[in-house]
Formats: C-alpha cells, structure tokens, sequence
C-alpha cells in the first residue's frame, strides 16, 4: 500500500469543526448549522449525534438561536437575513475563502468583470458571487469559455473556487488567455495549499498504483478531484469512499500496489479503518509517501473566541 501524505484534514476544516464543537460546549445542544459544515458525511452525522441541526437556510433556525455558517462561506445577504431574525451567528467560513471573497470585492469596487472558475451551485461559488453578483460570471470548466462576454477585454481578471483540480483550472485559463489576452489573474493562488498538497502527492504516487481508494464523500469538491487526478496520472482504476466497508473486492482482484488518500474534510479514523480493511485483504505493507509538511493553524471565529474568553472570566 502506498499511502498519502499530505491527507486529510486541513486548517480550514479543522477550525470549522472544531467550531461546531466548541459552541455546542459553550452554549449547549441545540447550536444550528446552515449547510454542511464540512462536506463529510460521518463528520455531519457526528456532530448530530452531539447535538448539532443542519438545516438549509437561516428561516428553519428559530428565532434568536446560535448558528454556525459553513467552511464554504456565504454570500453577504445571509448575514443580513441573520440580523433579521435576531440569529446569532459564528461564521466558520475558511480564512483562505474569505481571501477569495475579499478579492471579488476588491475587483468589483474597481469596475472589474470577474470570470470565477468553479462547479455551478457549489456553495463556495454561490458565497463568493453574491459578494459582487453584478461583476462576477461562472466559469464551470474549459468547456464554459467560448460563452464568456465581458464589457471591456482590458478590465477583467479570474478567480476561483479553492477546491478545484489544479489541471483543470489553469486549462482553463489557458483557453481564457487565448480568447481574453489581458486577462489578470490574481493576487496570489486562490487554490488552497492544501487542495494543491493533496493533489501533488496522489500524482506521485499514481503511476505506481493499480488502483488509488480515496476516503470522502460525493458531495466533496476537493475528494472527487483527487480520484481525477488518480486516473489522470496513471492510475489504472480510483474509486471514492466513504467507509472501509464501501470497498468491493473486485476492485482489489488482481491488483498488486494499492494507493490510499483522504479528502480534506476526511477524519484520520477513516482512513485508518480503510488500512485495516486493505490489510485484511493482504496489503499489510505500508509505505507513506510524503510531499510536503502540513503546519498551517488557524484561530477560531473571533465571535466564538470572544464568548470563551467571557465564560472563562466568569468562572475564575
């Protein structure tokens, strides 16, 4: 077994949940969360089970409860429907999202038109349009370039969504460079470090592998990309799990190295029980493959810290 490293979670998912846990502690059960927190399913069923409810939209949280806003980010209007209905709300949006929604703004207050790469009705994308509706239009992929319009060829710059296939996204902007050649890009990357890491070692890792398992879910922009990747880079099969048990034997027959990743949204546990599973199946040697050296934290949402820090004083 060649196993990844860098996998699973990353700085953004970690604060995310680690958010949901620490006001389910301080403010007690029941603390409400629009969306998924993260797009996993166990982590989702997890934190229900401690007394987390996910609804869809601020309406299903009553009236001047605590809700938590998803890893993804939301678009400005779900903040003011929050105000509206006296919510008081945590937003766990990843830092390196925010960064994206910073930029959209940026551009939009400058007159630019924004061409956002990214997969249409992906939360992410949904949050970071609505920070500039009228400025930004969706780019789902190289295919989507030829409907391009924009109002001025010379003030256009592109974006992206922090999960996407690195691949694929500067294929993309190939093609917009070659219809659009005074397209800007931005500042700096928009896709996350940890979206790249565990990309780069699946490449690795690959071309040596029969077929790749990679544990997360369906739903999870950054986990299908990574079984993509997988068969992109000479894997001959990828397949993507939730749980161990999920693997068929079928897919192990013949098969001499098998290759094992994790989304980053995916607990460790996971994994490990997708270890335990392969070894029972006769892949007891493991190899871990590293590319890069994960040390990136980030602190939680200020509203939350704030909270902790006065219950603490309350109780000294």
């Amino acid at each position: 077994m060649l196993l990844a490293k860098p996998r699973g979670y990353c700085a953004g998912v970690d604060r995310a949940v680690q958010t949901v846990e620490e006001a389910l502690k301080l403010y007690g059960a029941p603390v409400y969360v629009r969306k998924q927190i993260v797009h996993n399913k166990h982590v989702v069923s997890t934190l229900e089970a401690s007394g987390a409810i996910f609804v869809e939209e601020n309406e299903e949280v009553p009236e001047g409860s605590t809700v938590v806003f998803s890893a993804h980010g939301v678009a400005p209007e779900v903040h003011e429907q929050a105000r509206a209905r006296n919510l008081k709300a945590i937003d766990a949006t990843c830092p390196l999202v925010t960064k994206v929604h910073h930029e959209a703004k940026r551009f939009a207050a400058d007159d630019y038109d924004i061409l956002l790469i990214g997969h249409e009705g992906h939360e992410e994308v949904v949050g970071t349009a609505g920070e500039a509706p009228a400025h930004i239009q969706l780019v789902d992929g190289p295919d989507s370039v030829d409907k391009v319009v924009v109002r001025d060829p010379a003030k256009v710059v592109w974006l992206s969504q922090t999960t996407l296939s690195v691949d694929e996204t500067m294929e993309t902007v190939a093609r917009l460079k070659t219809k659009l050649p005074l397209l800007m890009s931005p500042p700096s990357d928009d896709i996350c470090y940890a979206t790249q890491n565990r990309q780069h070692v699946v490449k690795e890792i690959a071309p040596d592998c029969d077929v790749v398992i990679v544990v997360g879910s369906t739903n999870s922009s950054n986990s299908v990309r990574l079984v993509e990747v997988a068969i992109d880079a000479g894997a001959r099969a990828g397949h993507l799990v939730d749980y161990a048990s999920e693997i068929q034997d079928e897919w192990l027959t013949g098969a001499t190295t098998v290759g094992v990743s994790s989304g980053a949204s995916v607990p460790e546990d996971l994994v490990m029980e997708v270890l335990q599973h392969l070894a029972a199946r006769g892949f007891g040697e493991v190899t871990e493959y590293t590319t890069a050296e994960e040390r990136l934290t980030f602190s939680l949402p200020q509203e939350l810290r704030r909270d902790m820090k006065a219950a603490a004083a309350a109780k000294a």
